[in-house]
């Protein structure tokens, strides 16, 4: 099946309520993250994370789905038009 690489950006609003969640959900789609860079803002209880992801868009979509659907998170895709064989 073809896959594609995608970008999703989320931001976490008071991230000590849901990180467990959120680290969990991540976890769950190991298969197809491929990279993953957070940024704390202590000072303004914000996380901001970059999961950069390989799958079909019916995976990428479940994943945002899922973590659109925690409370106090933000989440955007950018998904590529490109699809690749892996």
């Amino acid at each position: 099946m073809k896959k594609r690489i995608a970008i999703i950006s989320a931001i976490l609003e008071e991230p000590e309520k849901i990180q467990f969640d959120f680290n969990k959900l991540i976890s769950n789609y190991k298969d197809i993250v491929r990279g993953r860079m957070g940024i704390p803002f202590h000072e303004d209880n914000i996380s901001v994370i970059c999961i950069i992801v390989v799958g079909t868009l019916d995976e990428i979509n479940s994943l945002t789905g899922k973590l659109g659907n925690l409370d106090n998170c933000i989440v955007k895709t950018s998904i590529s038009k490109k699809e690749i064989d892996r």
